[in-house]
């Protein structure tokens, strides 16, 4: 027994090793660059092919070979990634969306050469580069592990590669190259990937598939170690391989044995979902959300009849044998569930694959049960969509890079656990629907079913869900503000999605007449990612251009060539736009038919040339359309002049009692602060960078949650009510960032306030927040993303007013306005305060803070000192 444990002890730490070497390389990679590279196993990949090659074909000697491989090839391939692909990100200043996409875009590619240049085979006679003795493999990880901490601290490099990880634009500024920081990072990490994958090699199955998805499952070990702690990543992945190799020796009788050795087998796969899940994640919220079309419209009719005729051209032309035809259609339909996922609302989804493969695995488990082909397709929808819910619950909250993360998880489990496990597919068969056996009859049914797919997701692009919609996609932050739930809304789409996904995965089942979980494995998910993103996530079109060239591609004689193919457009991400915006789009009537909205920028108002007009008139209001003037208080209003919205009566009280907020490291934000907000005045905040002025403001819209003290309105305790919850109380918002919806029109953001703001009912409550800020001209049909700083901070105030608040909270609302923008809105925030609203304002400018403020309070050290 104790010489067994030894044995299994020795064979966790030789896969413990493994994965430590990736932990190290990626943490090291990230550090120096901030890209999760999730291409790390697919350079792995390549480096273990190119040894094989250099020794096994060429005949080369094997430390010739790996000299090669791991000095030359390996940091080559870092550097080729460092210049090509991710510099010119770096400085075009993409966020790590844009990274993540063009880090998988890579992932794809390496995956298609690959396969192209060695076929899509298993090989097993990959040379042994430190033989059988693991230790040799464990002192090889804690030298390197040693090496790297000694630079990292003792050397000048490592300063400024910690000067790089803490201010990349400060340590540009000292004189840091920070380029040659990032080159260094990726030819280490590519190194460590390259011996990863040497190391590996001979011990699991070489494969184009196999071993990038092994490499990418132990990307945990740089989870738990939060991408920072070299020796926390090294310690758990050596706890974790001996762990997983001691669970081997459990052999437990009856439904529990399989599941037990799946975990045994896999359990690194259990710790990525269990760390991307439950540790702080290392995405964040704004930046790290995939970004708004680039150019919104719609595609002009002529471009759907072209699509509707090619794919009908099978059924006229083809002959009795649709095998590639067939499955242009299914593929389409999980195609599309990312459109739903991605691409209207904003979300990393990796996982769709699963999804997909689960739809199938019901489809058939119904039919073998006795029950109809199409109302066992009808039946496992509803079933994939509550998994999708299960899945999609802990993982809402989630932003950016750890929601990529826990979805890529969640779809290696459920092919690790479910699709390829014997207790769950043995003995499966799928058959087509009675009537529709023949190719042609299957192809008509698919093409229907696609057509009610691609007619209820241009439903959901409309109306009141598709703006919200739009609205958390392009500025999550901002649409919680404007009274979004945002929680209900990711469930919507993620379930929605995997509804999607399982009606085509089971589509493509019954056309291919089998049960393949391969046709579902995780990389495939990830190139159907890459497809959607080159293309345009944003676009009906995109899932069927998308199915039709991954078909045809990889029904080709070379296969690999729509991973080749795609995988360098998606490298490519922050040179080249999607490929279906290059289409002409119908747009919306321009700003204004004399001065269209781009002649607009750094006018004051910069709706129009009639706004223009009203520059430094004294008395006048932002908006001349409809001769509204503001009124500071006491001042009487012109006949004819709309009013702002109405405060409902009685108005509430917003009081925040000995708030105490301390952020993590111990610094103390906010220390026992107490505010009365009082109706009909405008209190203003202000102090010095650092007083605490921005964690208060947060703190009372619903951002933050203080650790001490409590907030009431009218009485009622709201201290953990949620921002979007606040919103639809009363309490409207603006931010010092703009938080405007780009892909929408000025019209539709305005009105994304009134149907999800404090008052609902008010069909009125638009036009008048519009007419009030000088926006019910024709800029109100203008896209929000071509309209200048001063028209878009009249835009978010605007839609603030549309849900008719009773107090309003305006963090730097003069930011990046002149002196003419600032008076304009000196006169609006008289106007409302003298109508009954509550105003807060955080502001730097004291000349506006002097000139409308009834009260003003001194923040120092996170205390009201005044």
């Amino acid at each position: 027994m104790a010489s067994l444990t030894y044995e299994l002890t020795l064979a966790g730490l030789a896969v413990g090793s493994a994965a430590a070497l990736t932990g190290i390389g990626l943490i090291v990679t990230y550090r120096a660059t901030g890209v999760l590279n999730l291409a790390h196993g697919a350079v792995a990949m390549i480096c273990a092919y190119v040894l094989r090659q250099l020794v096994v074909v060429w005949g080369w000697p094997l430390p010739a070979g790996a000299l090669v491989t791991l000095l030359v090839v390996a940091p080559g391939i870092g550097l080729v990634l460092d210049v090509g692909v991710f510099r010119p990100l770096a400085r075009r200043e993409a966020g790590p969306a844009r990274t993540l996409v063009a880090s998988i875009g890579v992932f794809v590619l390496l995956v298609g050469a690959a396969v192209l240049l060695w076929g899509p085979g298993a090989r097993d006679d990959v040379p042994v580069l430190l033989g059988d003795d693991p230790w040799a493999q464990l002192g090889a990880v804690v030298a390197l592990a040693c090496l790297v901490g000694a630079v990292t601290r003792w050397t000048r490099f490592g300063r400024e590669l910690r000067a790089v990880v803490d201010n990349r634009p400060l340590a540009v500024l000292s004189g840091i190259d920070a380029d040659r920081v990032a080159a260094a990072g990726w030819a280490f990490g590519s190194f460590t990937a390259g011996l990863t994958g040497v190391l590996l090699a001979p011990y699991v199955r070489l494969d184009p598939y196999g071993m990038p998805l092994l490499v990418v499952e132990v990307i945990a070990v740089a989870v738990i170690a939060r991408m920072r702690s070299l020796p926390v990543a090294v310690l758990a992945a050596l706890a974790l391989g001996v762990a997983q190799a001691q669970l081997t020796r459990l052999h437990p009788e009856g439904w529990a044995g399989p599941l037990v050795q799946a975990v045994g087998a896999n359990l690194f796969v259990v710790a990525l979902l269990v760390a991307a899940l439950v540790l702080p994640g290392i995405g964040g919220r704004g930046r790290d959300a995939l970004p708004p079309p680039v150019r919104p419209g719609r595609v002009p009719g002529a471009w759907w009849l072209v699509v509707g005729v090619l794919f009908l051209l099978p059924l006229g032309f083809a002959g009795a044998d649709l095998h590639t035809a067939i499955q242009v259609p299914a593929l389409a339909v999980i195609l599309l569930s990312l459109v739903v996922v991605a691409g209207r609302g904003g979300q990393i989804a990796l996982g769709q694959a699963a999804y997909a493969g689960l739809g199938a695995l019901f489809t058939a488990l119904l039919t073998a049960r006795g029950v109809p082909g199409l109302l066992a397709l009808a039946l496992a929808v509803p079933l994939v969509a509550a998994a999708g819910l299960l899945t999609a619950w802990p993982a809402i909250r989630r932003h950016g890079l750890a929601l990529a993360l826990v979805t890529l998880a969640t779809g290696v489990a459920v092919s690790r656990f479910v699709l390829v496990q014997p207790y769950a597919t043995a003995g499966l068969s799928l058959g087509r629907p009675a009537g529709f056996g023949g190719d042609r009859a299957f192809y008509a049914l698919e093409l229907l079913v696609l057509a009610g797919c691609l007619a209820l997701v241009a439903a959901l692009r409309r109306g009141r869900t598709g703006r919200a919609l739009a609205a958390l996609r392009d500025h999550e932050p901002g649409a919680e503000a404007a009274g979004v739930a945002v929680p209900g809304l990711k469930l919507l789409a993620f379930v929605l999605g995997a509804a999607l996904a399982a009606l085509g995965g089971g589509l493509l089942g019954m056309g291919l007449r089998a049960f393949d979980p391969e046709a579902y494995d995780p990389v495939r998910g990830l190139l159907w990612f890459a497809a959607v993103m080159v293309l345009g996530a944003d676009s009906l079109l995109t899932p069927l251009a998308a199915a039709a060239l991954l078909t045809t591609l990889d029904a080709g004689a070379y296969a690999g060539t729509a991973a080749l193919a795609l995988g360098l457009l998606a490298t490519l991400t922050g040179r080249i736009p999607p490929l279906t915006d290059l289409l002409p789009r119908e747009h919306r009537p321009p700003a204004d038919a004399d001065a269209p909205a781009h002649a607009t920028r750094g006018r004051p108002g910069g709706a129009g040339a009639s706004e223009d007009r009203t520059r430094g008139r004294p008395g006048r209001a932002a908006g001349p359309e409809d001769r509204t003037r503001a009124r500071p208080p006491g001042v009487a209003r012109p006949p004819g002049v709309a009013r702002a919205p109405a405060p409902p009566a009685p108005v509430p009280r917003l009081h925040a009692h000995a708030l105490t907020l301390t952020h993590p490291g111990g610094v103390t934000a906010l220390d026992r602060v107490t505010l009365d907000l009082v109706p009909s005045r405008i209190t203003a905040l202000v102090g010095p960078n650092g007083a605490g002025k921005s964690t208060l403001f947060d703190c009372l819209a619903g951002t933050l949650r203080p650790r001490e003290g409590r907030i009431t309105l009218d009485g009622a305790d709201i201290t953990h009510r949620s921002a979007h919850a606040r919103t639809r109380l009363g309490i409207a918002r603006t931010f010092q960032r703009l938080a405007v919806f780009p892909s929408l029109t000025v019209e539709e953001n305005v009105r994304l306030g009134e149907e999800q703001g404090h008052v609902r009912t008010d069909p009125a409550a638009v036009e008048r927040s519009l007419r009030l800020l000088g926006l019910a001209g024709s800029v109100r049909h203008a896209t929000a993303a071509d309209l200048p700083t001063g028209t878009l901070r009249r835009v978010e105030l605007a839609r603030a007013l549309a849900g008719q608040p009773h107090t309003l909270l305006l963090d730097e609302p003069a930011a990046g306005l002149d002196a003419a923008e600032t008076a304009a809105l000196a006169r609006v925030l008289a106007a409302l305060a003298a109508d009954g609203l509550t105003v807060l304002v955080v502001e730097h400018d004291p000349d506006l803070v002097a000139g409308i403020a009834h009260t003003v309070h001194t923040m120092e050290g996170g205390r009201i000192v005044s």
